[in-house]
């Protein structure tokens, strides 16, 4: 569910809901309500996460059954290399 997706994803990031949301510039409360299934982010704000946790919206509805790989940390270069890879590998994989 998308609550449970929203945690495991700010947790992932060791990050605080006051943390997460002053990175998306809401409240703690509204963290708080998403995370507890209480109300459901707006669709602007389901975009906001999808890029911030760098997922898809598809992803954080469980449309999709794709892992998201954590690259916090990581600079923007490893991370270009990363997708690089990821592109080869799926080139292989569907005979290209």
């Amino acid at each position: 569910m998308l609550n449970e997706k929203i945690k495991k994803l700010r947790l992932s990031y060791n990050m605080s809901q006051v943390e997460l949301a002053k990175k998306l510039g809401v409240s703690k409360q509204c963290v708080s309500n998403w995370e507890n299934d209480n109300v459901q982010p707006s669709i602007e704000m389901l975009v906001k996460l999808a890029k911030f946790f760098n997922v898809s919206a598809d992803f954080l509805l469980d449309l999709d059954e794709k892992t998201p790989i954590d690259v916090s940390g990581l600079s923007e270069r490893e991370i270009a290399h990363i997708k690089l890879i990821v592109q080869d590998l799926t080139a292989r994989k569907n005979g290209g």
